[in-house]
């Protein structure tokens, strides 16, 4: 890999302390909402870089949020996500979780580590006179999950204030099918609109021996399961990106009696807000056919993150640092896939992107995200700092003519 450029250079003396970061956060996760070691670790050591201002609990009690600032010129926010997952880790490594039960099987560890090592360059480059502006380092709590309002950690810090004024937002995530090397980008919408429904079909039940004395929610059921999994691609063009994925059935007691209702959980996955306004349509649809039967049905559908909106100009320039400093690196231009991703939240009020990190280990063992195996080739963390910390310079230096909308708020059908 190219060593020659400055930026190369400047963030490959942090390696050591890269890696230090990543092991002491992947062996202590925390998980949503409950990220009370790591934002005390990541505020401590935020406030031992010169001239950086520390804000925690913005929106979140567990948010921490770094600015670093000449008074003048544009403002770009960086956004690490820092919770992690319940799942029992399977790796034995020098630096396995601790916690039993939680993992970081999603990579927020680098993504920390990785902006702490920014701010830490970005620090000398404001000293050195190198910056004209404001870079606004976002620690955002609850990524990975919701709480009882079906909300996660980005909306509530939009709202509270953590992106006032911000003129452009990036951030990166690790990518295990991809090795050292190779970045993944996309314009425009990139991973899910995220939604839950949760149904119930209801019958009067009666006794196992007698079905035609009574309506049985179970019948109900067939035609219903039918109809749901013929949304896509029946209803919905095999060339718009969309699921609609059953997770839970559950219903009756015994063996010997018909029961009353059956409750039905699932996902629904989209790119557009159109497709996510049809699916929601044919959700409705395949429930009411259970009223010529003789049932009767409830739905509530939440609606969950938005999808992810990569700004093609914010690319655009993502692109040109990466060929500038790393010239050798592969750049597959496709989407991310249909996971969901709270920074979609951002990017529905100004302009931002998310770009994939190669970070896939040499061992050929299949890592993938959310799985109690997930490792990564930590080459790869001054990968992501020196594009970070390029871009943040060159944003800086040449807003471009990025339009931002302004005083908007995040729409949620939570609290």
């Amino acid at each position: 890999m190219s060593n020659f450029h400055p930026m190369v250079k400047r963030v490959n003396s942090l390696f050591d302390k890269l890696i230090e970061w990543r092991r002491m956060f992947h062996q202590h996760p925390e998980l949503s909402f409950h990220e009370f070691w790591t934002s005390e670790f990541v505020a401590e050591t935020l406030r031992t870089i010169d001239g950086m201002k520390v804000e925690r609990g913005i929106g979140v009690e567990t948010s921490v949020v770094g600015t670093l600032t000449s008074e003048e010129g544009p403002t770009i926010a960086l956004r690490a996500d820092i919770d992690a997952l319940p799942i029992n880790e399977a790796n034995k490594t020098s630096y396995t979780s601790r916690n039993e039960g939680v993992m970081h099987a999603c990579g927020h560890d680098a993504h920390t580590a990785i902006l702490l090592s920014v701010a830490t360059m970005l620090s000398d480059l404001l000293k050195e006179g190198e910056l004209k502006g404001t870079v606004k380092f976002i620690f955002q709590p609850a990524e990975e999950s919701t709480n009882e309002y079906g909300l996660s950690g980005s909306p509530y810090m939009v709202n509270a204030g953590a992106y006032d004024k911000v003129d452009v937002a990036v951030a990166l995530h690790m990518c295990p099918w991809l090795p050292v090397g190779s970045i993944q980008m996309n314009n425009g919408y990139s991973m899910a609109n995220v939604d839950v429904f949760k149904a119930k079909i209801f019958g009067t039940g009666g006794h196992g021996a007698y079905p035609e004395l009574g309506t049985d929610p179970i019948w109900m059921l067939g035609p219903v399961m039918q109809a749901l999994h013929g949304i896509v691609p029946r209803k919905v063009s095999a060339l718009d990106g969309a699921v609609v994925s059953i997770g839970e059935l559950h219903a009756g007691t015994a063996s010997n009696i018909i029961p009353t209702e059956v409750s039905i959980t699932g996902t629904l996955r989209s790119y557009t807000p159109e497709i996510r306004d049809l699916l929601g349509t044919e959700l409705k649809k395949a429930f009411s056919i259970v009223e010529p039967l003789g049932g009767k049905y409830s739905l509530n559908i939440e609606q969950g993150e938005p999808a992810l909106n990569n700004n093609a100009l914010v690319n655009e320039m993502i692109s040109e640092v990466i060929a500038e400093i790393y010239p050798e690196f592969n750049i597959t231009e496709n989407p991310f896939g249909l996971g969901g991703e709270d920074f979609g939240y951002v990017t529905q009020t100004i302009p931002g992107s998310m770009f994939f990190l190669g970070c896939a280990q040499k061992d050929g063992v299949q890592r993938d995200l959310h799985t109690p195996c997930f490792d990564i080739d930590e080459t790869c963390l001054p990968i992501g700092a020196a594009i970070l910390t390029q871009f943040t310079v060159k944003f800086l230096k040449d807003k471009g003519n990025l339009q931002i909308p302004r005083n908007l708020e995040v729409q949620t059908n939570g609290a």
